[in-house]
């Protein structure tokens, strides 16, 4: 494989020409055909396609990984000859014809669009991919860049690069990305990925934090080998050859020394759920006591049959055939011999603070939500940050509050004698991850006086008075369910909001 610059600056003017990019693509296909091709049907967007001219071409050879008529790819691909593309490991002949030899594909965000280069996936390939494999754009990829804080950062550090899709989120907020990964074949495939969109990115090779040993970045992000199992490397994008779930704690536990001051981490993790432990307070056992605010959110929750075949069908392998159940069997039998009920999967971000006990909240977010996760990362970490200036009950009480408006207060009644009794009161914001608070009456009416006009205890000495109990007792309850409502966003400073 040799993408050098200049292959890559003549494949760019060629998709350039062509409008060989994200909205260039769903233009020439059109809404249906595009969707359908997201989803894995071909025919549709085959058929868009077929008078598509250097574009169609570009798409049917790339995008549908059909075989393309010699003449016509070498007019697609013109300034870059086609003897160089196979040369350089781009396309591979066949007959008259050529075929991808790689994934070259768009893809963008809401600023624009790049073209990200890796290995062809195991349903182009016809089979298991080789161990080797670099994945391409996917779930675990889109998922970090949408959870992932876009705040402008000086350095940025892209730990496992891969192909290289979280340094292209990070060049938009970021002076200076730094990528790395074990893999030569990962790092010559992301190399040629930055040349192809004219990025400047550090590259170093070497294994977890070892290239960057002594450094500090304002950002980290992370998307590890974080399949747990036996000790093995299958393939070296998704095993770390460590046992279990020690990838996602090797990176949870070093990431706190390469984050300088109010540096944020932010990674892809999975955890075990064994037998008679409590998942969060397993995660919770990888970080320092001090000098941090951690966030683990968990998204899902996998059995271990579940887990073992949606991962041989990921690399291509049948869990029906020999191979697979050979495979599935060793796994399985792992999970039993360490009593493992279920594999956690989420994302975890940790902010560098100068001094003070670490803030370590986990929690499930399992919920279906149509927002990305990031504007809601960066919003907690800017309310932890605010709770941790009010640690004391004096700072927190001297504060107004307010309710935002994008938070509803929902009641469910139950009919009785004299009309209807309230069984759930629930708060419930509408926007970001759409968390909920069952609230009591008091709760409820300490929340209705929350518009910013009053500091909170005077709020609580109010609501104290008009239901004849001491205001320290009813602080005493009232504080904590206070601040997990900042938390999440039910409850922000009054000064936060502007009218």
């Amino acid at each position: 494989m040799g993408i050098d610059d200049q292959v890559c600056d003549r494949l760019r003017t060629a998709f350039l020409s062509a409008d060989y990019h994200a909205d260039g693509v769903l233009e020439l296909l059109g809404p249906a055909a595009h969707a359908a091709l997201g989803r894995g049907e071909l025919e549709p967007a085959a058929r868009a396609c077929a008078d598509g001219g250097a574009l169609g071409a570009l798409v049917r050879l790339f995008l549908l990984n059909e075989p393309v008529r010699e003449s016509e790819a070498a007019a697609a691909l013109r300034p870059l000859p086609v003897a160089e593309a196979i040369t350089a490991g781009l396309l591979r002949a066949d007959g008259e014809q050529v075929r991808a030899a790689l994934d070259v594909r768009p893809y963008g965000d809401d600023q624009g669009s790049w073209w990200v280069i890796s290995d062809l996936d195991s349903e182009a390939l016809g089979g298991p991919v080789p161990t080797d494999h670099v994945l391409g754009v996917g779930h675990a990829s889109i998922s970090l860049a949408r959870a992932t804080a876009r705040r402008p950062v000086g350095t940025l550090l892209d730990l496992g690069t891969g192909c290289g899709v979280q340094s292209l989120h990070a060049s938009r907020h970021a002076e200076h990305v730094t990528a790395t990964d074990l893999s030569g074949r990962a790092l010559a495939l992301a190399s040629a990925t930055f040349r192809l969109n004219q990025l400047d990115v550090e590259l170093a090779r070497g294994e977890w934090f070892a290239p960057v040993a002594g450094r500090r970045f304002q950002q980290v992000v992370c998307n590890p080998p974080f399949v747990v199992g036996p000790p093995r490397v299958d393939y070296v994008y998704r095993d770390s050859g460590l046992s279990g779930d020690s990838a996602s704690e090797l990176v949870i536990r070093q990431l706190p020394a390469h984050l300088a001051d109010g540096g944020v981490g932010q990674l892809l993790a999975s955890w075990l759920h064994v037998k008679g432990q409590d998942w969060a307070e397993r995660v919770a056992s990888w970080l320092p006591e001090t000098g941090l605010d951690a966030w683990v959110v968990q998204r899902d929750v996998a059995d271990p049959a579940l887990y073992v075949g949606t991962w041989l069908r990921d690399a291509g392998v049948d869990p029906r055939s020999p191979e697979g159940r050979e495979q599935a069997g060793r796994w399985l039998d792992w999970f039993a011999e360490n009593q493992v009920e279920g594999i956690g999967f989420g994302f975890v971000t940790l902010r560098h603070t100068q001094s003070g006990p670490a803030d370590i909240v986990c929690e499930d977010l399992r919920q279906a939500y149509d927002d990305p996760l990031g504007p809601e990362t960066a919003g907690w970490l800017d309310r932890v940050a605010w709770l941790r200036q009010h640690s004391a009950d004096e700072d927190l009480l001297a504060a107004r509050l307010t309710v935002p408006a994008a938070v509803l207060l929902e009641e469910v009644s139950s009919p009785a004698e004299d009309g209807w009794t309230s069984v759930v009161r629930r708060l419930h914001r509408q926007d970001g991850p759409g968390w909920q608070h069952d609230l009591d009456d008091l709760a409820a009416a300490l929340l209705a006086g929350c518009r910013g006009h009053l500091d909170l205890a005077d709020l609580l000495g109010l609501l104290a008075a008009a239901h004849d109990l001491p205001p320290e007792v009813l602080a005493m309850g009232a504080l904590p369910a206070v601040r997990n409502l900042i938390r999440h966003g039910m409850l922000v400073p009054a000064d936060w909001v502007v009218t």
